[in-house]
């Protein structure tokens, strides 16, 4: 069956990387054959794809006056390719390549990957995803959301109910090693010391992510645990950043954060840390709440997308945008006796190497693949 996913971009990205882990996680299943088209251009993720062996194609779409060339140019490489199925990753790509797919034959999966909808009637992406709720009818065959909090959200705008289903986001657990070495390293490196407890954010640097709500807290944490550190992981977050560089000085926090900016190896990173935290206001599955629980972190996270349904009783849940509240959760964890933080951390591990390994969510995929065809696959 061949399989042709269409994205709108292959940056570095939680989409991008899910699409990633699972084209290469059925490479070895001769039944599925992948081909993977960007509307724009390659990035580092399709570089990384198409050195393993997948076909990725860019289209090189760079603006509205663009997209017709584009448009154009999707429809001719799946006439070429003749998909059995076109699995859209995200609204443009649901729009544009959801059209082309139906157009062409093919049947049509759509993929949702965000819980929040743009707001105002001036964003172009607002007026996207009401045109695609209204598609959403006739469009697509099945729609696959990433998380339970972004069907809900989706539902609520008028997205066709009986199509929408739910698939998380599932993980090569291999690469999730803690490593003592590793660890020391990275902490020397950062001027912690031995008796420090390390708090840690991964993520870019976006409103979203809500990073002056980690700031405040702590800065709360700070006053009551005089070991305390703060490890900042994602892009953005560096010293060359003069907004989030002034919100720690103004918390009075100076040399006790240290901002590393970007990382390939984020596991790395999460072994330097002894406490996650996850500051955000709004996410939809977030990918990184995943790591660092496989990573046997104990993790305090907002009450985003589906970070509590992922951290269930393994965790510590607040609500969103409630500086006090995460950091006396942050100041929880941090007086807890050291075996006691490592029991949690343990059966958190225990609990998303259950759920979310990348074999079971394949398996998934290729369920809703299946069920599409007429007859035996």
């Amino acid at each position: 069956m061949h399989i042709v996913h269409v994205i709108a971009g292959l940056e570095i990205g939680g989409a991008e990387l899910m699409l990633k882990r699972l084209v290469l996680s059925q490479q070895r299943h001769v039944r599925f054959q992948h081909s993977v088209i960007s509307l724009t251009g390659l990035g580092a993720v399709g570089a990384d794809m198409r050195s393993k062996g997948v076909d990725v194609r860019a289209l090189g779409m760079s603006s509205v006056t663009s997209a017709p060339l584009a448009v154009w140019r999707l429809l001719q490489a799946l006439r070429e390719l003749r998909p059995a199925v076109v699995h859209t990753w995200m609204y443009h790509a649901d729009f544009f390549g959801g059209l082309a797919g139906r157009l062409l034959g093919s049947k049509v999966v759509w993929g949702i990957r965000s819980t929040g909808i743009p707001q105002g009637r001036l964003s172009l992406t607002w007026w996207l995803v009401r045109i695609n709720a209204l598609c959403s009818w006739f469009v697509p065959h099945r729609i696959v959301c990433c998380a339970e909090a972004a069907q809900t959200s989706h539902l609520a705008i008028g997205y066709a109910r009986d199509k929408m289903l739910v698939i998380p986001n599932g993980y090569d657990f291999s690469q999730f090693a803690r490593s003592d070495a590793v660890r020391e390293t990275i902490r020397r490196q950062c001027g912690f010391a031995s008796g420090d407890v390390v708090v840690g954010v991964v993520g870019r640097f976006d409103d979203l992510k809500d990073f002056p709500n980690f700031i405040h807290a702590a800065r709360l944490m700070a006053l009551q645990c005089p070991h305390a550190r703060f490890l900042m992981v994602g892009r953005g977050l560096d010293r060359h950043n003069p907004a989030l560089c002034s919100l720690i000085a103004g918390a009075g926090l100076g040399e006790r954060v240290s901002l590393v900016g970007e990382q390939a190896d984020v596991p790395a990173w999460l072994a330097a840390m002894d406490i996650f935290c996850l500051s955000s206001r709004q996410e939809a599955f977030p990918n990184v709440v995943v790591e660092a629980m496989a990573m046997a972190l104990p993790c305090v996270v907002t009450n985003a997308g589906d970070a509590a349904l992922i951290v269930g009783d393994c965790g510590w849940v607040v609500p969103i945008q409630d500086s006090a509240a995460l950091g006396e959760a942050l100041v929880k964890v941090c007086r807890l006796a050291g075996p006691e933080r490592a029991a949690v951390a343990l059966q958190g591990a225990q609990r998303v190497r259950a759920r979310y390994d990348m074999d079971t969510v394949r398996r998934n995929y290729e369920s809703v693949y299946d069920a599409l065809m007429p007859g035996p696959t």
